[in-house]
């Protein structure tokens, strides 16, 4: 049964894992703010699909690094769907390959300037927007992080699975934090998962080199981790909070 109509935004959602999140989420019911920093075709594509099914989206562009974009984001997607009661902190980048010593100060900023200060921008907003203490109506947060964040990243991106770890202790902190203001906020640690992030860091090949390394033998895909999201910000897990559920095939 598709939930009653609320608004979700989902930032990075022009493309791969974001824009199955969004997808799956519009078909829940949620009116849906697709969020983009530079693919406006590749958001605009989740739009028209989202609206061929019978749902309500529209994009909207914004630098999540930057807390003017955010608040911004949040207070358009106000103004076009209502008071927005789901979360999903999708955008983030990689950063590259790269090994520790061949690291430069502005690649290091730039992707702790998206992953982790985006999503803490946009967690302020929402919880501003969804906390009882703020005369909100409730809601749920999402943070998609990485199995790196655990498993660390050596010899690749350690500087990425870095952000994840943030984003874990972000997850776990701010749930505790709001528990009794209406709003729960989990993580979604996704595994190696087919989508053109590695081609776009620079190993197309990756996903299918590290298969034997998973125990169910393969990739995940994007709407395995969309799955999760939808059950998560559903009644059905209503007692979760602070979790970080792992979408990895057991990796």
């Amino acid at each position: 049964m598709p939930h009653e109509r609320k608004a979700a935004i989902v930032t990075g959602a022009s493309r791969g894992i974001g824009a199955a999140i969004a997808t799956r989420l519009a078909a829940d019911g949620y009116a849906i703010a697709v969020n983009y920093a530079h693919d406006r075709s590749g958001a605009q594509r989740t739009v028209e699909s989202i609206l061929e099914t019978g749902g309500a989206a529209r994009s909207f562009q914004a630098d999540i690094s930057r807390e003017s974009d955010v608040i911004d984001l949040f207070n358009a997607a106000d103004a076009q769907f209502g008071t927005v009661s789901v979360l999903v902190n999708n955008g983030g980048v990689t950063g590259g390959f790269s090994r520790v010593d061949e690291l430069s100060a502005e690649s290091l900023t730039h992707v702790f300037a998206v992953n982790v200060i985006g999503a803490f921008l946009c967690a302020r907003e929402a919880v501003r927007r969804m906390s009882v203490r703020h005369d909100g109506g409730g809601g749920s947060i999402v943070n998609i992080s990485s199995r790196a964040g655990d498993l660390g990243g050596s010899g690749e991106w350690v500087h990425y699975a870095a952000t994840k770890g943030a984003l874990d202790t972000l997850t776990k902190g701010l749930a505790k934090e709001i528990a009794l203001e209406g709003v729960r906020v989990n993580a979604v640690a996704a595994g190696l998962i087919e989508t053109d992030l590695h081609a776009a860091a620079g190993k197309p090949d990756r996903t299918a080199k590290m298969a034997s390394s998973i125990p169910i033998g393969r990739a995940g895909l994007p709407d395995e981790i969309a799955e999760c999201v939808s059950w998560l910000v559903s009644p059905a897990a209503a007692y979760i909070t602070g979790a970080i559920v792992p979408v990895s095939g057991g990796r």
